[in-house]
Parts: structure tokens; sequence; C-alpha cells
């Protein structure tokens, strides 16, 4: 969800609030979703929900949202609606673009990023079969924290992949192009790339985990992450 339309949202669920609920009952129905409240020097129940409501995350506003009937005809409670391997999930959300054929070392790179409490979206894997494909790829773009654009041979060629990338792009997310084969195309051509190398996927996981680390846009969220314990199969290539 965009910042102009998080901030929209919690207007209007400051000024539903106020005219609902006293000071004391806000504090109860804030509470039931874990947003704590603070005094402020304030005469207005408006102002006072907005200011609790900081800092929390896009879920946590569109479920009070949801809550309190305000989601008809905002397009930001569908657009925020994550696909469902990242439902419930309070890890790092990284949307792993590739090309259908390369699935296997998407795969496997998501594997290397789960310890660093990193959850990776591979479409070809993540897509469950009775879901439309191409809604949950959407979800995957609108709630990902972060990209990593695997740019193996006939990435540039892929309608689907450059799409992918455009959207971050348009979203102003971090995008980090993974050199393995192809060199990067386009707008994030000017960008430097993670080359491969003789690198394993542990390895480049660790690099993409210590860039996210350092960018602005991504630190703050990937610090919050708790950390998951994943067994590798060493014997998968790459």
């Amino acid at each position: 969800m965009r910042i102009s339309e998080k901030l929209a949202l919690m207007e209007r669920i400051g000024s539903e609030l106020q005219t609902r609920f006293s000071f004391a009952e806000i504090d109860i129905f804030l509470a039931e979703f874990d947003v704590e409240t603070t005094p402020i020097s304030i005469n207005s129940k408006r102002l006072y929900a907005k200011n609790a409501l900081r800092g929390h995350s896009d879920e946590t506003i569109l479920q009070i949202a949801r809550e309190l009937e305000l989601a008809q005809g905002t397009s930001a409670i569908a657009d925020a609606t994550p696909p469902r391997n990242w439902q419930g999930t309070s890890l790092f959300r990284l949307f792993i673009s590739h090309i259908s054929r390369d699935k296997v070392k998407a795969t496997r790179l998501k594997e290397c990023l789960a310890p660093y409490g990193i959850a990776g979206f591979v479409a070809h894997e993540d897509i469950h079969p009775t879901l439309e494909w191409q809604e949950e790829v959407m979800r995957g773009l609108n709630t990902m924290d972060a990209m990593v654009a695997i740019h193996t041979a006939g990435f540039s060629q892929s309608t689907f992949t450059q799409q992918e990338v455009g959207f971050a792009l348009g979203r102003g997310a971090k995008i980090i192009s993974f050199e393995m084969g192809e060199q990067p195309t386009g707008f994030i051509s000017r960008h430097q790339s993670l080359p491969r190398r003789s690198r394993t996927a542990e390895d480049i996981a660790k690099e993409i985990n210590d860039l996210l680390l350092a960018d602005s846009r991504t630190q703050e969220k990937l610090r919050a992450t708790k950390p998951a314990k994943t067994d590798f199969d060493d014997d998968i290539p790459f």
C-alpha cells in the first residue's frame, strides 16, 4: 500500500472511531488489534486514534478498516491482500522474479534466504493450484518489501518478468538484480548487479541479506523479522 493510501485510510479510521466511540472505548477497540494508545494533549478522538496507528503495518490498518466496514471502495484493501504463502507472516517479503524454466534456481534461493527471516515468493511454487495465477502474482507484487530479479538467459525477453520489474520500479521498491547468465537491461541496468561468479546459493543469499540491511527502504523491516531455521539439501545444484 502506498504511503498516501495508508494515510488516507488512517484518516477514515480515525473519523469513524470518533463518531462511534468514546476515548475509553477507542482504547479497548484498538487493543484488540494489539495497537497501544498513548495519552496526548489533544481533545480530538480522530487525531488520538490516528496517533495510535502510526508505525503499524499495512495488514493491521487494513484489518481495522475491514472491522469498521470501510473496505468498500478502497482499492488499497484488495491491493494489500498478500498471496497465500505470505498471509500471517511477519517475515520480510521478497518477490523472486524469474522465468518459468528456472523455477528450481528460484526455489533454491528462496530456501537459502529463509534463515535470514526472508520469506521468498516464487510464483511457480507458491501459488495454490486452485487460485488464479495472475491474481496471486499481483498480490505478491503489491505486498512485497523488495524484489530480487534472477537474470538468467531469456529474462529480458519474458513479458511477465519485465512487467514485474516495471511494477516494482513504479512502486519505488528495492530491486536487487542477480546476474546469472544475462545482464540487466532497461531502467535497472544503471544499478550495479549482483554477479553469480562461482558462489553457491547460500553465498548469494547472504549478500542479498546484507544489501537489504544496508538500504534505508528495507533495513528496518528486515531487522524486525524473526529468523527461521531451514535445512539445506547440498545435493541440489546452485
